[in-house]
């Protein structure tokens, strides 16, 4: 079977420098929304590199060390759940990105910024483009989604390790989101200082609005 390679950049212009963003766990309901912003050099590919989702997660180990030891510059940020909740996910998100561009720029200037999704509010005047299912077009976005979706899952797992009152959540495996198994420790054991109120609210109404 052919192997699909992302484009290495949105731009004919190989004198810009272009930095992708993505972020992980936006809809989970425990622990911090995680954004990556990744230049990669012009021109590289790799058959790993895209949309971290489709991977799996042996593939995603491979990958974040193709990222890692091939990137010019990378950033990973972590908004907890204290800053969600003070405001809401999507204005936790882009502080994420923000911070996480704030970064890379300080390390390597860039000229263009692609974002995964819909929704961006700019970085310092830089030229950007936002693009819905950019993490499975552009090596950047598939770069900085891989590093977002891994940090993210580590981060989770040692929260599970480190805690065993945890353990009932199933972070190890669902990584904060809302598997069946969560819901259902929620339900009994009710939710911790990691989990997003505003979310479990949500959930918990939903629940009680089937009887």
């Amino acid at each position: 079977m052919k192997q699909i390679l992302l484009k290495p950049s949105h731009l004919n212009d190989l004198s810009i420098t272009e930095v992708g963003v993505d972020e992980a766990g936006r809809g989970a309901l425990a622990g911090p929304v995680t954004v990556a912003a990744c230049i990669m050099p012009h021109g590289f590919q790799h058959e790993l590199i895209k949309d971290s989702k489709i991977l799996s997660e042996p593939q995603r180990a491979v990958a974040r060390k193709l990222v890692l030891d091939n990137a010019i510059a990378y950033s990973v940020v972590h908004i907890p759940v204290e800053e969600i909740e003070s405001t809401n996910i999507l204005k936790a998100t882009l502080t994420g990105m923000y911070r996480a561009l704030e970064e890379v720029y300080s390390k390597n200037e860039f000229g263009f910024i692609l974002v995964d999704g819909d929704q961006f509010h700019g970085f310092n005047g830089v030229p950007y483009g936002t693009i819905v299912g950019g993490d499975n077009m552009y090596v950047s976005i598939a770069a900085a989604s891989i590093l977002a979706k891994t940090e993210r899952d580590l981060y989770m797992k040692s929260l599970a390790k480190d805690n065993q009152a945890f353990e009932s959540y199933g972070w190890g495996s669902n990584k904060g989101y809302g598997t069946k198994q969560h819901r259902d420790a929620i339900q009994e054991v009710g939710p911790c200082e990691h989990h997003r109120g505003s979310f479990i609210s949500h959930m918990l109404t939903k629940t009680e609005s089937l009887f």
